[in-house]
């Protein structure tokens, strides 16, 4: 078996905006990356009004009757040129223990439609394009750090989000062989985990980032005296700030014509107990800090080499790791009071 899009090509030649004028099925679009795709986008040179965003309540994107007339409706009579496929059913380490089966249903089946159906809509021969954003969950539980391209089939995922990841892998491979039979032109992203304004702060289903501010936020408010934390405090992790999350996603769109996998990350890793100890210095939080050691850490660690995303796209992070921090306190606690 090859491997998919094992060998890095060439990207497309960039005019100044290469997605200028072209019509874009954004699903996703009003979630907390999608926002910031969409805002970079337009920065691009794209109306506004030519980026369509299917909203739950009207397109279910795991039904193939709906995914069929997404496309034969988003723009009336006119074609979709590219799609950037971001919606997604996620969520931390809990909500993953607890939604396996949907979590690869859902995140399977909305790409499978999605891609398939851009081909039945004439994608390929307009010369449109499909962009998928895969997951750092699809890497093996104990790949070296940091984490290369060239290693994701070489095992199995971190048991408590296998499914998801799997799921979002599988959409690469689909993608790569119709790149082989079809001649499809896509492009494949692997985001670290992100954070910033707008995440998700549900304490059941969010990410380390969110979940901590919010404790920590709540904590303070309440003058408790600590906050528990999951696990040891030993694995580390990666963190790229949403904004340029959504920079390497639109240059994807505009300069890769093939699946070859790109991480997108900030280059560093840290560990989650010194995140802790950084969230409660940064929002002030004067109490203690306990681990629950009966929960899992996930993943060992997670650190990414992201010199391809440079060669190919010339694309790397640009804001740094405690003021993205800052920014996405502010926002929460402002949207608290009614501020956001």
């Amino acid at each position: 078996m090859t491997t998919p899009a094992s060998t890095p090509t060439s990207p497309a030649p960039v005019t100044d905006k290469p997605l200028a004028g072209k019509r874009i099925i954004l699903t996703g679009g009003a979630g907390f990356l999608g926002r910031q795709v969409r805002r970079v986008l337009v920065e691009r040179g794209v109306s506004d009004q030519d980026i369509f965003v299917p909203r739950a309540r009207d397109y279910d994107l795991t039904s193939e009757m709906a995914v069929a007339r997404l496309y034969r409706q988003a723009f009336g009579t006119q074609k979709v040129d590219v799609v950037i496929h971001l919606a997604a059913e996620v969520g931390g380490i809990g909500a993953n223990r607890k939604n396996p089966g949907r979590y690869f249903f859902a995140n399977m089946a909305m790409a499978l439609h999605l891609i398939e159906q851009a081909r039945l809509d004439g994608l390929i021969e307009r010369g449109g394009k499909f962009v998928q954003v895969g997951t750092i969950c699809a890497y093996p539980k104990f790949t070296p750090v940091p984490f290369r391209e060239e290693e994701l089939w070489n095992g199995y995922p971190e048991e408590t989000n296998a499914p998801y990841g799997v799921a979002k892998k599988a959409a690469w491979q689909m993608l790569d062989a119709y790149k082989l039979q079809y001649a499809m032109k896509s492009s494949y992203v692997l985001p670290v985990n992100l954070y910033g304004p707008f995440d998700n702060f549900d304490l059941e289903s969010s990410h380390v980032i969110p979940a901590l501010i919010r404790k920590c936020v709540e904590a303070q408010q309440r003058r408790d005296k600590e906050i528990v934390c999951w696990g040891t405090g030993s694995a580390s992790r990666e963190f790229l700030y949403v904004d340029d999350a959504a920079e390497g996603i639109v240059r994807a769109a505009e300069v890769m014509n093939d699946p070859t996998p790109m991480n997108l990350g900030a280059g560093f890793e840290i560990k989650i107990k010194d995140l802790v100890e950084l969230i409660v210095k940064l929002t002030g939080f004067a109490g203690g800090i306990t681990w629950d050691s009966t929960k899992p850490d996930g993943q060992p660690r997670r650190c990414l080499d992201t010199s391809r995303a440079m060669q190919l796209m010339n694309w790397k992070a640009k804001v740094g790791f405690e003021e993205g921090l800052k920014r996405t306190i502010e926002w929460y606690r402002a949207s608290l009071t009614g501020g956001h």
